[in-house]
Order: C-alpha cells, then structure tokens, then sequence
C-alpha cells in the first residue's frame, strides 16, 4: 500500500456512499441495467444483464458530494501531489480542483467498487482490487491511453500494425462493455456477428506526466483515409470511439464524419500484400499539410465516394487535376502503367472522363492508384517531372510505376 494516509478516508468515502446508494434502491429507485449479448461462433448467443452503476452514481453526484466523508476525502487529496497530477489528467486542464478530485479519484473509486460488486452489495475483495489498481495508477510516473473504434466494411486475419501505436484487429466479446456496459447500443449494427463487422482500430499512446491524450479522432480518420485509397473498402469507422485512461474509462468520443460515414461499395481484406502499402500511404498522409494541390486532390477523392453522379466525376477530374496538373490523362496513363496497350485503353478511359463523360470503373480506380502512387513518391513534383520525362521519351530519374493496389 503506497498511501495509507489515502486507504481510510476513501475506504469510508466508498462504503458510505454505498449505503446511501442501497438505501435509495430499497426505497424504490431504479438501477437501470443493459441487455448484452455474447455470440460464439458455432454455438448459441449468450445474454448478461449488466447493472448501469456508472449512470445511477453519477445522476446522485451533487448528493454523494455533499456528504461528510467526501469534503474530508478531498481535502487529504489536495495534500498529495500525485492526486493532484492524476486528477489534471483524467479531467482535463478545465475542471476545478476538487471537481477533478472528486470526479476522477473518488467517483472513479466508487463505480469501480460498484461495477466489481455487481451492483450496492458490498464486498471487501472487489474494494481491495479497486483500490489497488487506483494506486498503481496514481503513482505511475506514465500513463496509457487507449481509444477503440468499430470498423465496418474490413476483414483481417491477424492484427495489422498500421503505424506507432495505431493497429487494426479483430474484435474481442466484452472489451467494450467490460467499461461501458450500455456499449452494445453505441456500436454498428450487427456488429460483431457479421463477418465485415469484427474489427476495430486501437490507438494506444504512453503519456509523460502532464501530456495531453493524442487527438484520436483525427489519427483514426487518417487510418480510415489510408486504408480506403490501399483496399477500395467500403469502409467506416465509429459512429464512437472508445477512450481509456490507465484502463479507466476516460471518455467516448464522435468519430470525424468523413470517417464514420460508410461509402457505397463492397467490403475488402486488409492482407499481407495490402498492409504494407496502407502503412506507407498512413505514413504520407502527413505529407498532405505542406502540399496544397495534395491535401485538395485527397478531400475531392474521398468526397466522391459519397456523391453519385454527375457530382462524383466533377470530384475526381478536380482531384486528378490537382494531383498531376492539367495534362492529367497523359500522366496518370504513364504513372499507371508500363504497357502500350493498357496505357493506351486507360488513356481513352481518363479522355472520356476529362471530356465531361460519368467516370468508369477503371477511371474510378485510377484515380484511387494516382493518389497512393503520389503518396508513396517521396517528392510530388519530382515525380510530373518524371512522367513528363517518360512522355518525351526521356529515361525517368526515379521509379514512378504505382504498386498496383
């Protein structure tokens, strides 16, 4: 026990509040509960109903505030100066102090007491652990930040390291509402029965103390970009995702409309020839910032993917002439292609579509290879300059074929 100045005071916070609380339920109160299901494959549905305790605690906060116990539980925390870090944390450089100690140390106590004991029902060994884990959690010198998002319109096989921290893989029964038992009614439909339906994308960052959380909904919407342009998925992300702190929970987030959007289409595989290329075109999508005619040509594309015509042809010949200028037939022909007669058919493709014709499937794809070929050179305008080479018979300077995604 590293605080047993702490252990007593918080001790008798918990317990105090859970008689509080029990006497409530037996004067008539509701404990909401949440009807969760757990599916095995090959064999039948099993379904829990999980106490809601985090929304019964928090809707009697003014009152569990106001008690005794809690104003001398606070007042101990405001003389320990890793509370006090571990507060600023969880609540935010916003929240007052004794608003962040009580909502991050002592209520968060409280729903873990309360979540381990099914409910108001004290019992010593489900304290014990709540407590334990709050210490270890206090007196780290890192903390661990984890956010989750459902995936819809992906199948992996095995966990696929998209960048530092950031992985997609297959989602596991109960890791979710093991937090948030009423997460069954912020996900997907059908998500984790069907088969394009079981993954998720994890980012996970360890934080020095003071550091902000990563800003997760804009890493997972660059994900979500990288990963559509490498498999032409029909791919979402969200509608929420999921945020812990220190495995607590710490927050549940929108996911940026663009990524949580599902785009017409059918779903694809992320596999061991693909994920190379979506780590590569994640890792240039940064780029993006400094590249005007880039950022411009990667907002029309993935816009397309919404619009149905004549408005989705407009969007790519307005992405492809940002991308390679207004000689973009000829050069995504050469960029696309090192055989005579593909590029000649992909060029008669790209001239319909520059000539006001609705794009084809194979002007829709080039336009998608365009812009991970002009992600994966390390310089854009190196790379018009090559193709421009090609066109006049001039050798190219550096290796401009598209990895055919």
């Amino acid at each position: 026990m590293r605080a047993p100045h702490l252990y007593p005071l918080l001790r008798g916070f918990v317990l105090g509040s859970f008689v509080v609380l029990g006497r409530e339920l037996e004067e008539g109160a509701e404990l909401p509960f949440a009807f969760e299901e757990h599916v095995q494959r090959g064999g039948p549905a099993l379904y829990e109903l999980r106490p809601l305790v985090r929304a019964f605690i928090e809707e009697r906060e003014p009152v569990l505030r106001e008690r005794e116990d809690a104003r001398l539980a606070v007042e101990e925390l405001r003389r320990e100066p890793a509370a006090e870090i571990f507060a600023r944390a969880h609540a935010g450089p916003h929240a007052g102090e004794e608003e962040a100690l009580f909502r991050t140390v002592l209520l968060g106590l409280l729903v873990s007491t309360a979540d381990a004991c099914g409910g108001f029902d004290w019992d010593d060994e489900s304290f014990e652990r709540a407590y334990g884990r709050l210490e270890l959690s206090l007196y780290g010198e890192a903390r661990r930040y984890t956010a989750v998002a459902p995936l819809v319109g992906l199948y992996v096989s095995k966990p696929v390291e998209l960048g530092a921290g950031l992985v997609t893989r297959a989602f596991l029964p109960g890791e979710l509402s093991e937090h948030w038992p009423e997460a069954r009614g912020l996900l997907p439909p059908g998500f984790g029965r069907e088969l394009d339906r079981t993954c998720v994308l994890e980012l996970r960052r360890d934080l020095g103390a003071g550091e902000e959380p990563p800003d997760a909904p804009a890493e997972i919407a660059d994900a979500v970009s990288a990963i559509r342009l490498t498999t032409a998925a029909a791919l979402a992300a969200g509608p929420v995702l999921f945020e812990t702190l220190d495995g607590r929970p710490f927050g549940i987030r929108t996911v940026l409309p663009i990524a949580a959007t599902q785009p017409p289409g059918e779903a694809s595989r992320l596999d061991a020839f693909r994920a190379p290329i979506a780590i590569d075109v994640l890792a240039a999508l940064t780029r993006a910032d400094g590249d005007p005619e880039l950022a411009e040509a990667l907002d029309r594309w993935e816009l397309s993917l919404f619009q149905n015509e004549p408005f989705r042809s407009e969007q790519l010949r307005a992405a492809l002439g940002a991308l390679l200028g207004e000689t973009w037939p000829l050069r995504c022909s050469v960029l696309l292609s090192g055989e005579g007669s593909v590029r000649e058919e992909l060029y008669a493709q790209l001239t319909a579509l520059a000539e006001g014709e609705a794009a084809s499937p194979s002007a829709l794809d080039a336009a998608r290879r365009s812009i991970v070929a002009s992600l994966q050179a390390l310089d854009r305008a190196e790379l018009v300059h090559d193709l421009d080479r090609e066109l006049l018979g001039l050798p190219p300077r550096t290796a401009v074929r598209a990895v055919a995604v």
